[in-house]
């Protein structure tokens, strides 16, 4: 499990492919390594990697080629920066927002615009996606949480101030970048909630003609 805080960059340094997988090698002098141990998960971009070496300054995990289908990490070349979370500590802080690091589509950069100090965003979602995307929900692009400050009928607004931009990739996304979308987990339990609920209040035939005739409408 992830916030969605982004903790450090790190470089693609090996992609060595096999008829598998990919063993993808990233260093960064940034992230903290005292605390990892073989087999803990790394966010990459918002994919939950599992680590399966490691030194005081990089790791390497290996990606299926499944998950290089479905995911950014397939467009990724020696040298592409990565944003970078390890998974969060039972009592840590929480500063962002619930993330689990299965990525659920790929969604495009569609413009960029500067807004004073700040940039809009607007990304293309797919359209499966579109309802689990709501006005100042929470949304995870590339493993980094954000806030939806507009929707529209294709996709999203996000408004990324410097700091933002100056510490994780959205600082190279450029107009057609594919990034990483995970919806708000919660709006998925929602839905599967609220869907349970219509097919038993259907099958119990609870509806509103049995409610009125039983006096809890009038």
């Amino acid at each position: 499990m992830f916030t969605g805080i982004i903790e450090a960059q790190g470089i693609v340094t090996e992609l060595r492919q096999s008829s598998q997988q990919c063993r993808l090698s990233i260093q960064s002098k940034e992230l903290d390594f005292s605390d990892v141990h073989l087999g803990d998960s790394i966010a990459v971009n918002g994919v939950c990697l599992t680590v399966v070496s490691f030194d005081t300054q990089s790791f390497c995990a290996d990606v299926s080629h499944e998950t290089l289908k479905l995911t950014s990490l397939g467009f990724l070349k020696i040298g592409s920066k990565v944003n970078l979370e390890k998974a969060m500590l039972v009592g840590s802080r929480f500063g962002g927002h619930i993330v689990s690091g299965h990525v659920d589509g790929l969604a495009t950069v569609e413009s960029i615009t500067r807004n004073g100090n700040a940039s809009d965003f607007w990304i293309e979602a797919p359209q499966d996606l579109a309802r689990y995307i709501a006005h100042k929900g929470s949304i995870t692009v590339d493993g980094i949480s954000l806030t939806v400050n507009e929707v529209n009928n294709s996709g999203f607004r996000l408004t990324i101030i410097p700091h933002t931009e100056l510490k994780t990739s959205i600082g190279d996304w450029k107009v057609g970048t594919q990034v990483n979308l995970e919806v708000d987990v919660i709006a998925r339990y929602t839905e599967r909630l609220l869907s349970s609920a219509n097919h038993s209040a259907s099958d119990s035939n609870l509806n509103r003609e049995f409610l009125a005739e039983h006096g809890f409408l009038r």
